[in-house]
């Protein structure tokens, strides 16, 4: 008897498999890193067969590690790193150039010349709920098509096909009979129109891509196809797609209107349900589908940074201040709470909400008492204050939080996540089951296949581990985070 689900949790520096039996419990785990390609200033590129190969390993791993059969797995969700875009050739399934990553900001002088054009900024805008940036696929695409020989004439003869990375897994798990993709990986190609759901001629016509290479949008509980038999031994149907910042929100039970969660993983992505209303930020926010069941959108407002968890690994790997990143917790408890230290890590730009891609990193506030305790403790702090000022951007816009789930890796460090409460003067909880990303994956497959009745009650599956209410002043507050907004005017690229 089928009684288990296999959810594929594709990241940026991981790929990583959890199986989960019908209760939602987590019964195995697979993962593997994979490298990480800096060909130059500001690009960031994966090797998209490496994807696919600890995919494959992560799934087989966690398969054991389960200790169950494949032929017990019912159903298989996917969720991934979404924007990262793949190209690559119907015939073959070769990759025809590395897979651009959501960090990746090669395109930052197109985009910027299109932004003289402040009609097109505001149509796109209008119609995708996304700023015009290097992040999202479309400028991705164009650059491929552009840059890698006689790839637009293949476009254009129909050979190629695009894809982010749920799409590709997807083409690789199915040997290459589903195309498709779902509303939510969707929404951030900034070609898709949030409101009609259907790609957008006009934007296709304006980033020079052909529609031929495109995938198939389906909500994100439908069928996908099956796998390849030999792959696992045995055909197991894949009926769960979403991005991964989507995912956690539907592992955390964000289904009611202005409910939020925030994961801190590579990067961090705090997302707000805003119901079937499609509200339009006025504060560099970006409007995104949540998720779509039965061709019915829900909506959502998100703040995007790009530095979380990766700022702690630059600190380990980098700096070497640490040999894990399970280290910072004890080095940063030791450090003076009115840390005068900012580290502002724009080693990629500056995500929401400055959008400002040609920012720079750096460290501030230095003196002959900074050591390895302060270095780290501004890295993790940098993540409390990245927050704040999404949480600031959304009250501008009109919403408010009275608490705010977490999950991802770096919620493990309990004192990030106390000064986190501290600086936003909000509760944040902590779930029992942290791994909420791959849990929405798993919840989005078994609710096609009828293992889950509702949203209810999925809703009603999620419990508390710990509370973290805010522990220090408003002085303390308003201080800390001053000098925050300081460090990030002196870094900006445009004063």
């Amino acid at each position: 008897m089928r009684n288990a689900i296999l959810a594929i949790d594709q990241g940026t520096t991981s790929s990583r498999a959890l199986v989960f039996d019908t209760s939602g419990n987590q019964l195995g785990l697979g993962q593997q890193e994979f490298a990480q390609h800096f060909p130059d200033n500001g690009w960031v590129e994966h090797d998209a067969d490496e994807i696919w190969s600890t995919t494959l390993a992560s799934c087989l791993a966690a398969i054991n590690s389960a200790d169950i059969k494949a032929k017990e797995i019912l159903c298989i969700g996917i969720t991934n790193q979404r924007e990262t875009t793949v190209v690559w050739d119907r015939s073959t399934g070769e990759p025809i150039h590395k897979a651009i990553v959501w960090q990746d900001r090669r395109t930052s002088d197109y985009c910027a010349e299109l932004k003289q054009q402040p009609d097109i900024v505001s149509s796109i805008q209008e119609k995708t709920g996304l700023l015009l940036d290097p992040y999202f696929s479309a400028t991705k695409i164009r650059w491929i098509l552009d840059n890698v020989p006689d790839a637009r004439k293949r476009a254009n003869r129909g050979e190629l096909a695009f894809g982010t990375i749920d799409s590709w897994l997807l083409w690789k798990l199915t040997n290459g009979k589903s195309h498709f993709t779902d509303a939510t990986n969707a929404s951030r190609t900034m070609m898709f129109n949030i409101k009609s759901q259907c790609w957008d001629e006009d934007l296709l016509a304006l980033f020079e891509v052909p529609a031929s290479v495109l995938p198939q949008v389906k909500d994100c509980a439908a069928e996908f196809g099956a796998t390849e038999a030999s792959i696992f031994g045995t055909s197991i149907p894949i009926t769960g797609m979403i991005g991964d910042q989507q995912s956690a929100a539907f592992g955390q039970g964000c289904f009611q209107k202005g409910m939020a969660k925030s994961t801190y993983g590579t990067g961090c992505f705090l997302l707000l349900n805003t119901g079937t209303e499609v509200l339009t930020s006025n504060n560099q926010l970006l409007s995104t589908v949540a998720y779509r069941l039965n061709g019915e959108p829900a909506y959502a407002i998100e703040g995007s940074i790009f530095m979380a968890g990766a700022t702690m690994q630059w600190i380990r790997d980098g700096l070497k201040l640490i040999g894990d990143a399970g280290e910072s917790e004890a080095l940063a408890e030791r450090s003076r709470d009115d840390l005068s230290v900012y580290l502002v890590p724009a080693f990629t730009g500056l995500g929401a909400p400055y959008w400002d891609p040609d920012a720079r990193g750096a460290l501030l506030g230095m003196t002959r008492d900074t050591g390895p305790k302060e270095v780290v403790t501004a890295g993790l702090m940098s993540v409390c204050y990245q927050t704040k000022d999404l949480v600031e951007a959304i009250a501008a816009d009109g919403a408010e939080l009275s608490t705010l789930r977490v999950d991802g890796g770096m919620v493990r460090n309990n004192y990030m996540l106390q000064k986190l409460a501290d600086v936003l003067d909000t509760e944040v909880h902590r779930p029992a089951i942290t791994e909420t990303t791959a849990l929405g994956a798993a919840y989005m497959a078994g609710l096609h296949q009828g293992v889950f009745e509702s949203l209810d009650t999925i809703a009603a599956r999620w419990q508390l581990e710990r509370a973290f209410a805010p522990q220090s002043n408003e002085s303390w507050r308003i201080r800390q985070y001053t000098g925050w907004q300081d460090a990030v005017a002196r870094i900006r690229s445009q004063r």
